[in-house]
This record gives C-alpha cells, sequence and structure tokens, in this order.
C-alpha cells in the first residue's frame, strides 16, 4: 500500500464529483461531434479536434492525439462513432504514460536517504500553501516526521499562511523575517530537519515571474545551499498550477521550466471548472509527470495522480 492509503470507492468519487464541469463539457461537445454519424471520418475527426481545442488539452496536444486516432481508423478501415470513447481513452493513457506519468498510488518515499525534499514552485494565487498544508497533512498522517520552510520571504502573508497551516497541522515551520533572504530559510529547514531526523521537508518559494531572471538567480541559490546540508537536496521540484486558468496555467508551466527543471506537477482547483483537459496538455507538452490533483477543499482532496483513473473517469457517462 502507497503512503497515501488506497484508492478506495470515496476517492473515485471525489475524482468523478472533481471532473464533473469538465466531464459534461467534453460530453456534450462530443455527442454534438458525433450526432448523426455512424463511423468516425474526417468530418468527425475534424469536429473532434474542436473538441479537445476547446476542452484546454492545447493544441500540439490535440492534433498528437488526432493524429493517433487517423493512423487508427487507417488501419482498421472501419470505426464506429461508439468505439469513439474507448480509442480517446487508450490515446490519452499512451500519451500521459509517455510522459513519464505513473500511476502513483504506490508511491512511497525513497529508503535510502531522509529527509526527503520537496521544493515547491509556482505563482502566487494558484493554491501554494494550501497544496503545502495538504501535502503536509497527509504525510503526517502517513506516520511522517515533517518539516515545512517559508521561503517565500517576499511577502508577509505567505509566511503567515504558512504558518497557519503548520498550526492546523501540527507541523513545525521554520521562518524568518519578511525579506530575509530565501536560501537562508531553507538553510535552516533543512539543517533543523536533518539534527530532527524528519521523514519529508517541503519548501514554499515566492513565484514573481515577473522578474525571470532574479527568480531564476533565487531558486538556483536555494538549491545550491540546500546542496550544502544534504547533497542530494532536492529530491522533487514541484510546479503548483491552477487548473481553472486552462491555457493560462499552460503559460506558466512553460514560464517556469525555463527558469528551473521542474520535476513533477500538481494542478489544483479543478473541481470548480470545465477546463480539466489542461492536465493532459500540460503533462504532454512539458514532459513532466502530473503527481498529485486538486478535487476540493478537504485535506483528502488533493489526490496522487492515476492517468487511467483519471481518464476512465473523464470518459465515463
Amino acid at each position: 500500500m502507497g503512503l497515501f492509503g488506497l484508492f478506495n470507492k470515496k476517492k473515485q468519487e471525489t475524482l468523478d464529483k472533481g471532473l464533473e464541469k469538465t466531464k459534461q463539457s467534453v460530453f456534450d461537445k462530443l455527442t454534438r461531434a458525433v450526432a448523426g454519424k455512424s463511423k468516425v471520418d474526417d468530418e468527425v475527426l475534424d469536429d473532434l479536434e474542436e473538441v479537445l481545442i476547446t476542452s484546454d488539452v492545447g493544441v500540439d496536444t490535440t492534433v498528437k492525439i488526432i493524429r493517433r486516432i487517423e493512423e487508427r481508423v487507417a488501419r482498421d478501415k472501419y470505426v464506429s462513432t461508439s468505439e469513439l470513447n474507448g480509442i480517446l481513452r487508450d490515446e490519452i493513457a499512451t500519451l500521459l504514460s509517455e510522459n513519464n506519468t505513473e500511476d502513483n498510488e504506490d508511491w512511497d518515499l525513497p529508503t535510502d536517504h531522509r529527509p526527503y525534499v520537496i521544493l515547491i514552485v509556482g505563482v502566487n494565487g494558484v493554491g501554494k500553501t494550501t497544496t503545502i498544508g495538504k501535502l503536509a497533512y497527509q504525510f503526517k498522517n502517513a506516520g511522517k516526521k515533517v518539516y515545512l520552510g517559508a521561503a517565500d520571504t517576499f511577502r508577509a502573508a505567505a509566511i503567515e499562511q504558512l504558518s497557519i497551516w503548520g498550526e492546523r497541522v501540527g507541523v513545525p515551520v521554520i521562518k524568518q523575517q519578511m525579506g530575509s533572504d530565501p536560501a537562508s530559510v531553507a538553510f535552516d529547514t533543512l539543517s533543523s530537519a536533518k539534527a530532527n531526523g524528519a521523514d519529508v521537508v517541503i519548501i514554499d518559494t515566492a513565484g514573481r515571474l515577473h522578474n525571470k531572471v532574479g527568480l531564476m538567480n533565487e531558486l538556483k541559490k536555494i538549491k545550491d545551499v540546500m546542496k550544502k546540508v544534504l547533497p542530494d537536496a532536492p529530491d522533487e521540484v514541484m510546479l503548483v498550477l491552477d487548473g481553472s486558468t486552462g491555457q493560462n496555467a499552460f503559460e506558466q508551466a512553460r514560464q517556469f521550466a525555463a527558469v528551473t527543471q521542474i520535476t513533477s506537477l500538481a494542478i489544483t482547483k479543478l473541481d470548480g471548472t470545465a477546463k480539466g483537459g489542461v492536465v493532459i496538455g500540460i503533462s504532454d507538452q512539458l514532459k513532466v509527470p502530473v503527481k498529485y490533483i486538486g478535487l476540493g477543499e478537504g485535506m483528502e482532496d488533493l489526490q496522487l495522480f492515476n492517468k487511467r483513473r483519471f481518464v476512465d473517469s473523464l470518459f465515463d457517462h
């Protein structure tokens, strides 16, 4: 059993409910695309292309999916519109596999070293601090000793927010005053976590994308300083994105990928939007695996991403 427990009926219900708006939108469009058609022809494929693009899958990824379906239609000679759902599921799941997105149910902390260090990046307002709080809660629930580092020293509100989460979850937060050197906070956090036998360290950072050079230098300095305490740190650089912003999330992802090496994605706020297709597109374009998806306000509503369950839920009606 993985760190965050089995994928149970409750988690399946949360996933289905969280994707409801996207699902409804995709299905309504798909139904219109195949109305009155018995087989998948050029016209259906054109309509399908439009369905995927307007579901925020993104142009490049959509073209890739359509090309694969065209090849399948050419190979099988006749594909009925009733088969389209199944084909879409297969092709999208395959695409996610190619982007190194594994089914994370069995994911656990590596046994060869501790603490496991996660550096969190993302612009303000995407649910970064909330994601850190939920992660801390779930790690702690799994019996792990967690430390948080408030290295977004650019905003007093960010430090305060993380401190509130720390109190709520019952984990220590290492912080300094607003305006302090973020790398210094990261150093203190790792030193303290290492000295106290922590299992997991999660460090928040500032997300000022308008100053890309500054951000790049800041993240590099944080990483360099971390390595003085733990040579392998960070184990993970996780980009948090707001799924409800659709194409805007794409743009943010591209810009962050340009300034630092991202190793995993957490896509939040999928429950309030019809733009869930963005999960497929961002992962494909960045070639970075989606690790977590946020499907609601509850502590348990941040789920480890399972590509097959996600795709099945999206195309189940």
